[in-house]
C-alpha cells in the first residue's frame, strides 16, 4: 500500500497506540488515504473505521467519507473511540483547532488521539526561514500544505481551545533530518541545535498524543 509519511511513521503510531491499549480497541483513522495505517491497526487488534475526503482505494475496513474542513464532521460518526489516529493531516486544513475540537467530541474519556505533522520548529526549518523567509514543508512544491503547526502555539493555545491536553510529545526520527536532500548538512544542523532552544530541534515530524481535558 502507498504511504504518504516518513518511513517508520505508521509503525510508530501503532507502537504508541499499543502502549495505551495493549489489547486494541475502537479506532478511527482520519486521513486514511490508501488504508495502510488502518490495516496495521487492524493487525494490532484494533477495530478500525477509516475516513477521508474521498475513497480512491480498496480499503481493508469500513470507510466513512468526511471533509475535515467541516467544523462539525464528527456528527457523521458515533462517538466513543479509544484511539483516533491522524497522520500528516493537520497541515492540510484551514482550521486545525476545529479539527481537534471534533476529535475531542469523538474520543472516549480515557481515549487518546495520535497526530503527526511536519516539524516546522526544527533547526533546518529555522535556518531556512532565517535565510529565505519561507517555512519549510510549506513551499511552492507542497501547495497542499497550508497551515504550519508551531509547537509553542499548539501547546499553549490550540489544544486547550479544542478541549484537549497533551499526554506526550516527541519528534521523529529522533536526532535526524530525513527530509534534508543534502546529507552533509545534517552534522551542521546537529551542531546548530546545541546553540538554540526548544523541544523540537531535530526530527522532521511532530508526534502528539492527546487526551480529553477534564
Amino acid at each position: 500500500m502507498i504511504v504518504r509519511a516518513l518511513d517508520g511513521t505508521h509503525e510508530l503510531v501503532v507502537k504508541t497506540a499499543l502502549l495505551y491499549f495493549p489489547k486494541g480497541g475502537r479506532a478511527l483513522d482520519l486521513g486514511a488515504w490508501s488504508g495502510a495505517l488502518a490495516k496495521r491497526l487492524q493487525l494490532a487488534g484494533f477495530s478500525v473505521i477509516a475516513s477521508d475526503i474521498e475513497n480512491k482505494f480498496d480499503l481493508p475496513t469500513e470507510f466513512v467519507q468526511l471533509d475535515f474542513n467541516d467544523p462539525g464532521f464528527e456528527r457523521a460518526l458515533k462517538p466513543g473511540f479509544d484511539l483516533i489516529a491522524s497522520v500528516e493531516v493537520m497541515e492540510h486544513l484551514e482550521n486545525p483547532t476545529a479539527f481537534l475540537r471534533s476529535i475531542s467530541q469523538l474520543l472516549n474519556t480515557d481515549g487518546i488521539a495520535i497526530l503527526t505533522t511536519p516539524n516546522v520548529d526544527n533547526v533546518a526549518a529555522r535556518l531556512k526561514f532565517f535565510r529565505s523567509g519561507k517555512i519549510r514543508t510549506m513551499e511552492e512544491n507542497t501547495p497542499e500544505h497550508i497551515t504550519p503547526i508551531h509547537f509553542d502555539l499548539f501547546l499553549r493555545h490550540t489544544i486547550s481551545r479544542a478541549g484537549l491536553k497533551l499526554a506526550e510529545h516527541f519528534t521523529f526520527p529522533p536526532g535526524e533530518f530525513p527530509l534534508t536532500g543534502r546529507r552533509y548538512f545534517v552534522p551542521f544542523f546537529r551542531l546548530s541545535a546545541l546553540l538554540m532552544k526548544g523541544p523540537a530541534l531535530t526530527g522532521d515530524t511532530h508526534f502528539f498524543v492527546l487526551r480529553k481535558a477534564v
